[in-house]
């Protein structure tokens, strides 16, 4: 079922190696199903303000979309999981404010789910360079989630110097007190999912709240998960903290009902 094409045709290797090797981009990344993608507008919003971060230059999203649709029906699928990277075999490292035209390289795989298992996170002292961009630099994300399962956790999540609560590696964090979720604030990735929920829970009359929090105020909350474009899942522990399954469960139930109010949208 793999797939990957590059502005619209299959990609050749002189496109993979001006992305692999001066390594400057940024990209998104989806489920689709039946063609249509829950937050789609959120991923091209995502496209259009990277690319012009980056780049200097406007996104056509109707190219997007067609380049979509065309990965889709090379694969012969209409359920698949998507990634589009935006990125200039034009660009020059030397000259970066040099307008250059965009490429667009977009992959096709089978559908996987979100862990199954509560996963129990490690925290680690660490920040995104520019996180409010989904760029390729995706080096460090997953460095530092190899070293967390090596040692025995099952993944990373990261704080800043004084124990204040981020993101995970490729994931956002959301805590429950018992009566709302709680974001913890910082410069982060906002995810898709994220921006999700927040809708979805105010839909559903969930309060909720964007706070600075850090490790040592976790034992003040019952609850934890983890989210992004595959979805939701709940964390066993943070660090030292582990939390009760029966304060979990509810609130991933909670989680889910609030994701299934957002509509899919047609690609």
């Amino acid at each position: 079922m793999s797939v990957l094409l590059c502005n619209g045709q299959p990609a050749d290797a002189a496109a993979l190696a001006a992305l692999a090797q001066v390594n400057y981009g940024h990209f998104t990344a989806f489920a689709s199903r039946e063609g249509t993608v829950r937050g789609l507008d959120l991923h091209l919003r995502r496209l259009r303000e990277g690319t012009q971060a980056l780049f200097g230059v406007e996104l056509d999203e109707a190219r997007v979309r067609a380049d979509l649709r065309t990965a889709l029906a090379a694969a012969g699928q209409r359920d698949a999981w998507l990634r589009i990277s935006v990125f200039s075999r034009a660009f020059d490292f030397r000259a970066p404010l040099a307008p250059v035209p965009v490429d667009l390289l977009v992959s096709i795989a089978a559908l996987s789910p979100a862990p199954a298992s509560p996963m129990r996170v490690r925290p680690v002292v660490f920040r995104r360079h520019r996180p409010e961009l989904k760029h390729v630099a995706t080096f460090p994300l997953f460095d530092l989630r190899r070293q967390a399962m090596a040692d025995g956790w099952d993944d990373a999540v990261f704080t800043s110097d004084d124990g204040q609560l981020i993101e995970g590696t490729t994931w956002n964090l959301g805590l429950w007190d018992g009566r709302q979720v709680i974001w913890p604030s910082g410069r982060a990735l906002r995810g898709t999912c994220e921006q999700l929920l927040r809708e979805g829970l105010a839909a559903i009359g969930i309060a909720q709240s964007e706070v600075p929090v850090r490790l040592g105020e976790l034992g003040g909350f019952a609850a934890a998960f983890a989210c992004n474009a595959r979805g939701a899942w709940p964390l066993a522990a943070i660090g030292s903290r582990v939390f009760d399954e029966g304060a979990t469960d509810p609130l991933i139930q909670i989680v889910v009902r609030a994701l299934e109010t957002q509509p899919w949208q047609p690609i």
